[in-house]
């Protein structure tokens, strides 16, 4: 069993930055595959992002490219989302989630462990 735990949502005013992190325990970090996920206000959940196991080749959604990175850091086992230029619609709940998955799995269904979430509000 693989625990995820988020942490750094909170209130930020459009156009700023914030720092997710991810402090994964309970498997070996480096087999899997770390991804964001997100899910605002009535909608769906969308892929973040998705960083491989190998700490390398990032692959991001369409709506955070050039605004969001990834980084991974398997000797403390956590994840780091940095999001910059920060939009109303960036608004939602974030989650980390995990897959036993050599390469960049982007459906929620391809995914074996996921945090709680936390909850990031982008006002204007």
């Amino acid at each position: 069993q693989v625990q995820l735990v988020e942490s750094g949502g909170q209130l930020v005013q459009a156009g700023g930055s914030l720092r997710l992190s991810c402090a994964a325990s309970g498997g070996t970090f480096s087999r899997y595959a770390m991804g964001w996920f997100r899910q605002g206000p009535g909608k769906e959940r969308e892929f973040v992002v998705v960083i491989s196991r190998t700490d390398d080749r990032p692959y991001y959604g369409d709506a955070v490219k050039g605004r969001f990175t990834i980084s991974r850091d398997n000797a403390k086992n956590t994840v780091t989302l940095q999001m910059n230029s920060l939009k109303p619609e960036d608004t939602a709940v974030y989650y980390c989630a995990a897959a036993r998955n050599a390469g960049w799995p982007r459906r929620y269904s391809e995914y074996d462990y996921w945090g709680r979430g936390t909850q990031v509000t982008v006002s204007s």
